[in-house]
């Protein structure tokens, strides 16, 4: 196969998972909180445990009116949906499925080019936010600029920490170095980079930016339609990118019990739906924090954390070099 042939075949593929994986986490969804909270809506359509159920949340929305604020900034409130979404297609593109050439684009930098296109995605909200002339969306989207201060810090160094401990930025290359070992030792750094994760991507129990009860959806109020369901895509998508960067940072990625050169993709791919699994445990569990709780969590809670995984990392290094 020719390398251009074999660029094109990757990238298809990414654009697969980029289609898929979100439905099927969406859909898990729907029925993991169906059955947690017995919520009998969801079990309806299409008959069977309700398998259509994400096919006519979808019909629905490709069939509301696409309504524009007249007092909207017509251009940024168009381009928000897509600057929401695409960022987290390019980090798939970096993201290894298994081991040798099971991944699209292998960077040097890849877990810097990833963290910085997480953190460019959330850009969307604060773009949706001032661009609806809506004092509500403007409050999220203050709330979401916020929360991106605050929680994007802790979640740098606790990926920090795993690159230190590796000797090298590329995602690949993090697999490569893993061992068994880490899971212990990278613990802390683990749970801050998955609860600021979550916390970037406003998903529940830091989802102040979007609490229905005070500001109607916050930075989204004003979209409808297909531009509305791009938002919700979004979120979807960014929840298999952080359980794919949790997975290839901190479980290993591909490495398995048994078969992991042959069925390293499947390893992969059984981790980041366990991920998914949590966090959508943690949306029906846990009740959403007070912004103040939000804000003390991060600086007082997960940047000392993250700090302290950082200086154990470097003890550890210098202690086996």
């Amino acid at each position: 196969m020719s390398t251009w042939a074999e660029v094109a075949v990757k990238l298809a593929l990414v654009v697969a998972a980029f289609a898929v994986l979100p439905l099927l986490v969406g859909q898990s969804e729907h029925k993991i909180m169906a059955h947690m909270q017995g919520r009998l809506g969801p079990m309806y359509a299409g008959g069977f445990h309700g398998w259509a159920q994400l096919i006519a949340d979808g019909l629905k929305l490709v069939q509301k009116e696409d309504v524009i604020p007249a007092a909207a900034d017509r251009r940024v409130f168009s381009l928000a949906p897509g600057v929401a979404l695409v960022p987290y297609l390019v980090v798939l593109v970096v993201v290894p499925l298994g081991p040798g050439d099971q991944v699209a684009l292998e960077l040097d930098l890849g877990l810097f080019f990833a963290l910085a296109m997480v953190g460019v995605a959330g850009l969307g909200a604060i773009m949706a936010g001032w661009a609806s002339a809506n004092k509500y969306s403007l409050l999220g989207g203050m709330r979401v600029a916020a929360q991106l201060l605050a929680y994007e810090l802790p979640m740098v160094f606790a990926a920090a920490s795993v690159a230190m401990a590796a000797g090298t930025l590329s995602l690949p290359g993090i697999v490569e170095e893993w061992r068994w070992w880490w899971l212990p030792w990278q613990a802390a750094g683990a749970v801050v980079f998955f609860a600021a994760g979550l916390a970037a991507l406003r998903r529940p129990p830091f989802d102040m930016p979007v609490a229905y009860s005070e500001i109607g959806f916050g930075p989204y109020t004003e979209y409808t339609g297909v531009r509305f369901g791009l938002f919700l895509l979004a979120d979807y998508v960014g929840i298999v990118v952080l359980c794919a960067l949790t997975t290839v940072l901190y479980l290993g990625g591909w490495h398995g019990p048994a078969l992991e050169h042959d069925l390293g993709w499947l390893w992969t791919l059984i981790k980041v739906f366990a991920l998914a699994f949590v966090v959508i445990w943690l949306r029906v569990g846990y009740p959403r924090l007070r912004e103040d709780q939000l804000q003390k969590l991060a600086w007082t809670g997960l940047m000392p954390l993250a700090l302290l995984q950082l200086v154990l990392t470097g003890v550890v290094k210098v202690a086996i070099a």
